[in-house]
């Protein structure tokens, strides 16, 4: 005897509310697709590309919009998933386009919860896993939005049909009513904006109060802001704290530069104000004083269009130096500085020296700087 296809008797399996929520997760991957793309080419800039260095706080923007839309995908997923669940109980090859719309879910739903769950883990500083977060992350994004034009390719007659409604009710499936589909929509609606009010204050500084689901609050840390890598966890303690501390300058310069932290500070120091915006969603903006790396380049005789390797003392784990094109070199904000926000740096912060810079990702803005290296 045959199994009967199970009733999926619930009035939300409906394809309206399918094709609605649909359209809400096509815009929120294409917006983290994009965004995350223009984070990954500012960390990772291959050999045709240089990050711009204005506007100042672009990247600030971009990846704030990236992890606030992230978090709001959520509840539209889970949602999404529960309504079409009972599809997966139709025949597979009763179409090219169910054939080609089913293969597509795979890479889609699996990849969608790759990404969503990764990313979650990331903000937190938590990474379970044994592969390396950036480039997992990176590239599963491409196949997932590879399988998200193919899946609206096979759903694009359909979603136009229910929009329409001119699409055939389904035996195994109650019919809804518009105001259910209204009330399911506006719940699923107000969990994604739930979450992105209670998480977006750690980037947007007038919502602060509300980031009650932040895993950091952008005003709470050294010297009021967090701090994602402390002095102690780079190992840095000690070197920071030497009396003969050294600020070299070398490479392709006329005459190198080996300077105490008291002839830095002697340098002229020029004031500005820079946010600090991490890849984990967080950013605040500070107030920096410090040396202007043109000076410094000048100083030294480099080439006007001279590339620069920022060098910390961390000895160990990623990020201990960042690069510096041409025109980034040159701004006049780009510094090496020696306080924030009126005061000497913290050393969690990056004391004695720190590069900060206009539009640049956390990540790249080198703490503990030792070593300037000019190409």
């Amino acid at each position: 005897m045959a199994t009967p296809r199970p009733r999926f008797t619930s009035a939300f399996h409906d394809e309206r509310i399918a094709a609605a929520l649909g359209i809400a997760l096509g815009a929120t991957f294409s917006i983290c697709f994009a965004t995350g793309v223009w984070s990954h080419l500012q960390q990772n800039p291959p050999s045709w590309f240089d990050p711009i260095a204005r506007p100042a706080g672009l990247y600030r923007v971009t990846q704030g919009v990236h992890v606030a839309t992230g978090i709001a995908t959520i509840p539209l997923l889970l949602a999404k998933l529960w309504v079409v669940y009972p599809k997966l109980f139709r025949p597979v090859l009763s179409s090219i386009g169910v054939f080609l719309e089913r293969v597509s879910l795979i890479p889609l739903v699996g990849g969608g919860i790759f990404l969503l769950f990764t990313g979650l883990a990331n903000i937190n500083l938590w990474y379970p896993w044994p592969f390396n977060f950036r480039s997992a992350h990176y590239w599963v994004a491409w196949i997932t939005i590879g399988a998200l034009v193919v899946h609206v390719g096979a759903k694009l007659t359909t979603t136009r049909a229910a929009f329409s409604r001119r699409v055939p009710l389904d035996p195994a499936v109650a019919p809804a009513s518009s105001m259910d589909r209204r009330r399911f929509l506006a719940l699923v609606a107000g969990a994604s904006g739930m979450l992105t009010v209670f998480t977006i204050g750690q980037t947007v500084w007038p919502l602060r109060q509300l980031a009650l689901l932040a895993p950091r609050r952008p005003d709470t840390g050294p010297q009021g802001f967090p701090v994602n890598r402390s002095a102690v966890a780079a190992g840095v303690v000690d070197v920071a704290r030497d009396p003969d501390y050294r600020l070299v300058v070398e490479g392709r310069v006329r005459h190198p530069l080996s300077l105490s932290l008291a002839q830095v500070r002697a340098m002229p120091l020029h004031d500005a104000v820079l946010p600090i915006a991490c890849v984990e969603g967080w950013s605040a903006s500070r107030s920096w004083r410090g040396v202007r790396v043109r000076d410094l380049l000048e100083r030294a005789g480099a080439s006007p269009d001279a590339r620069v390797r920022v060098h910390s003392l961390q000895q160990r784990l990623a990020y201990a130096s960042s690069d510096l094109d041409p025109a980034q070199a040159r701004d006049p904000d780009t510094l090496l500085a020696l306080e924030v926000a009126g005061e000497p740096l913290h050393l969690d912060h990056g004391y004695p020296v720190r590069l900060i810079g206009p539009n640049r990702p956390g990540v790249q803005q080198t703490k503990w700087v030792t070593r300037l290296v000019v190409s």
